[in-house]
Formats: structure tokens, C-alpha cells, sequence
């Protein structure tokens, strides 16, 4: 085994409730775990010795909602809507054609791009969604393709329906052919539950079919307007909701209460979208309004060719502290430790967004003394150093 012992950190966010946040402090490293945390003047010596010169480190980013696998270009749609167009889910379709019509290669460039780039800026665990293929040997293939390059796989078949397809023909296909196929490959099912795309019993039906496979549900829902999605959640057990851009009172209500319900695997996440939201001009998710009541909160990129372009965690952090009402420690919590909730991967041996022994070796260094820095200084690259699963990344 090789240790690596992290020293000279000047603040150190751990997101563990015993822990907390320690100043000069150390962590160890061992293979992909990690092995100690604590002050630096009791570390250990170790097979090899890193030392930050003071700067504050943190968890990795905890990306739980991506899509990263597709092909073309939607920069006209994106000017568009700049110039006052409003937002729909049918540029969705532009996206699903250029996918189509991609290699393997093709995607596989673009995903394993956008990978590098979200890792040079602090992110070590991610999500990603098919969705941009809608045949069975699409989706299958997008969702094999994924596999090999992120953390964890979606299906995301309820996307939209086709053009020209029929949509009970099409559901029949989601629920039927296309589950069966990317099930070896994929942890999550999720569905979107908006208007342009697939209405509440549309969307159970993807729910209970995900459910009988024992795959884990996951829900794009209450982006355009207030509707099914936040309910159809909670009910189902699913692990987030995400976006939550409009939200009634008995929906926060119903995200908060799912806390509440002594539910051993926990409640549902409120997963809030803010570049999406900015890129698409939408209101900012009520990310305030939602912790207030005592619901559970991330923060993910969203990142997409249509409607949120960005890999940045650290561009969601900042729009969450300095326009949604978010504490700093509120906001790199929701994009740590948050996202690690909604995937269910918080506890146990390997838990990602927690630095603990026994978590996966996943750190993030900034070029700043203190995490608030993230806000402070707004679209400044501050990411130092990062370890990913227990190899320095950059």
C-alpha cells in the first residue's frame, strides 16, 4: 500500500459531523481511501509527503446530474433565447438527431473532454444520463459509453418523445425493450416529468418499471411550471428531484417531510440546476425556501449542450451564495456532500463528499486560503491540486 500524507492545510472542510472544519490540518491517503484526518503536528510520516503552503482544501465536487454524452452543437438556440426566445424541452430533438448520427469515437471524445474538464475544477465524482439517443440500440449504446468514463450511469429513455413517434408506442418501448438493454450498465432511471415531455402517468409508469428492475429513481421534474414531478418523487422513494425551479408550498413540504419519515435509505433530494436555470432565464430555484423548511438541498452543472453548458461546480456555488440566499458552507455542502446524497453515496466505506477515514480519496485543493473564496472572488479558476479516488489528478 502507498500513503500519501496531504500537510499544510490551512482550512480544511471535512463534512463530517464529528470532524467539522479544521485549521491546520493534514490528511493521509492510502491507495483510493482515505486513512486519517486530523492536525497536522499528530500526522504520521508517510511513503511521500505533499504540502499545500496553507491553502484550504475540501471534498471534491459531487456532480449528480450531467449529460454528457451527445453530439453537435446548440450555440444558435443559446443566442436565441439570449435575444428573448423562450425556453422549450424541443431543442432536446436537435441534440437526440446529431447523437444519432455520431460514432462511438465521437462520443466517446466528447464525454472523456468534458470529464478532464470537470476534473481540472475540483470535480471527482459524477453522474451522467443517456437521454440524446431514444432507440434501444442508442440508448445502449450511450449508456455503455458512459459507463466507462463516469461514476455513475442514468437512463434517461424518458427524455422526450421522438418526432413522428408515437408517445404510448414509445413508453412501451422506454418501460420494455430499452430498460432491459441498458440495465447491465446503469444504477438510475429518471424520467421527465414537464410539459412538452411526459405527463404524471406517463412518468409512473417509468417509475414503477425502473422499481420492479430494482433500479434507483431519479426525477426531472418542476422546471417550467409547478406540476407532478416533486410529488410523483417523493412518493416513489426516488433519491432526487432536480431542477425544483417552481415549488409550491405542499412540495416543500413534501421534500422536507421525506426526511422526516425515519426512511432508512433517506428521503429525496431537492437537486437545484442554477446554471440551467440562468442559461434558460428562468427564476433561481428557492434554494433558501427549501433548507428553511428542512429539506435536503444539491447543487449540480446540469452540464448540457442545450441548457446549461458549464462543467463549473464552482460557477454553481458562487450563483448559490450570491443570488439564492445560500451561506458559503451552505452552498460547497449542497455541491459536496449534498450530490453524494442524491446518488446515495454519503455513507459507508468509499463515501464521496466527506473527507473521514474510510471515504474515498477525493480532495480538492484551492488557491485560496478559505472556501469563501468560491463567492469572494466569483469566476476566478481557483482549483489547486486534485486527487481523484486516490490519484493526483492535476
Amino acid at each position: 500500500m502507498t500513503a500519501t500524507l496531504i500537510t499544510g492545510i490551512g482550512e480544511l472542510t471535512t463534512n463530517d459531523d464529528e470532524l467539522g472544519r479544521l485549521h491546520d490540518a493534514a490528511v493521509i491517503i492510502e491507495d483510493e481511501r482515505i486513512r486519517w484526518v486530523g492536525p497536522a503536528a499528530r500526522a504520521e510520516p508517510t511513503d511521500a509527503r505533499v504540502d499545500v503552503g496553507g491553502r484550504a482544501a475540501l471534498p471534491g465536487w459531487v456532480d449528480s446530474h450531467t449529460h454528457l454524452v451527445f453530439a453537435g452543437d446548440r450555440t444558435a438556440e443559446f443566442e436565441a433565447r439570449m435575444a428573448g426566445q423562450a425556453y422549450s424541452a424541443g431543442g432536446i430533438a436537435h441534440t437526440v438527431d446529431a447523437t444519432r448520427a455520431a460514432t462511438d469515437a465521437e462520443l466517446t471524445k466528447t464525454v472523456r473532454r468534458l470529464v478532464r474538464e470537470a476534473v481540472s475544477q475540483g470535480t471527482t465524482y459524477l453522474e451522467t444520463k443517456t437521454g440524446y439517443g431514444l432507440t434501444v440500440d442508442d440508448e445502449s449504446r450511450c449508456a455503455r459509453i458512459a459507463a466507462k468514463h463516469v461514476d455513475e450511469v442514468t437512463f434517461l429513455g424518458a427524455h422526450i418523445v421522438p418526432p413522428g413517434a408515437d408517445a404510448e408506442d414509445y413508453l412501451a418501448t422506454v418501460t420494455g425493450p430499452m430498460l432491459v438493454a441498458v440495465a447491465p450498465v446503469v444504477r438510475w432511471v429518471d424520467v421527465f416529468c414537464e410539459k412538452g415531455a411526459f405527463d404524471a402517468t406517463q412518468s409512473e409508469r417509468v417509475l414503477r418499471a425502473a422499481a420492479e428492475r430494482g433500479l434507483g429513481l431519479r426525477v426531472h421534474g418542476n422546471q417550467l411550471c409547478e406540476g407532478p414531478g416533486v410529488e410523483l418523487a417523493v412518493r416513489h422513494g426516488a433519491a432526487s428531484v432536480d431542477h425544483c425551479t417552481y415549488l409550491s408550498d405542499n412540495d416543500v413540504d413534501a421534500l422536507a417531510g421525506s426526511w422526516r419519515d425515519g426512511s432508512a435509505a433517506g428521503g429525496t433530494v431537492a437537486t437545484l440546476l442554477p446554471a440551467c436555470d440562468l442559461s434558460t432565464r428562468q427564476p433561481l430555484a428557492p434554494a433558501r425556501r427549501l433548507l428553511d423548511a428542512g429539506a435536503v438541498v444539491a447543487l449540480a452543472s446540469n452540464a448540457n449542450p442545450g441548457s446549461s453548458y458549464t462543467t463549473s461546480m464552482a460557477f454553481c456555488v458562487a450563483t448559490a451564495v450570491l443570488q439564492q440566499g445560500l451561506s458559503v458552507e451552505e452552498a460547497v455542502w449542497a455541491a459536496t456532500r449534498g450530490g453524494a446524497k442524491a446518488l446515495r453515496a454519503d455513507t459507508g466505506d468509499g463515501a464521496v463528499g466527506v473527507l473521514r477515514p474510510g471515504a474515498r480519496a477525493d480532495l480538492h485543493v484551492l488557491d485560496a486560503p478559505s472556501v469563501t473564496h468560491l463567492a469572494y472572488r466569483p469566476g476566478v479558476p481557483l482549483t489547486c491540486a486534485v486527487w481523484r479516488n486516490g490519484a493526483r489528478e492535476c
